[in-house]
């Protein structure tokens, strides 16, 4: 049985098309599937039960962890 092999790559949809951030090696001719993100920060609170005004406690709370999230050396724990 052949494993498949899955690659994900960035990129965006402009005018139609999608622009690869980065074209990936010994991929010419693979099937892809393109999935549509939201735009960063934007998030449907109501689909995931939340209201602005719990949003808005939840920022308010987390505000004390920003300084340590945004340190370069947090970059290593994206990769989790």
């Amino acid at each position: 049985m052949m494993k498949a092999m899955l690659q994900s790559v960035e990129g965006i949809y402009r005018d139609g098309k999608v622009e690869l951030l980065e074209i990936p090696a010994s991929m010419d001719g693979t099937r892809v599937i393109v999935t549509f993100l939201s735009a960063p920060g934007s998030l449907d609170l109501p689909s995931l039960g939340i209201t602005e005004q719990q949003a808005a406690n939840l920022r308010a709370r987390l505000q004390s962890f920003i300084e340590d999230w945004e340190r370069p050396d947090m970059a290593a724990y994206d990769a989790l």
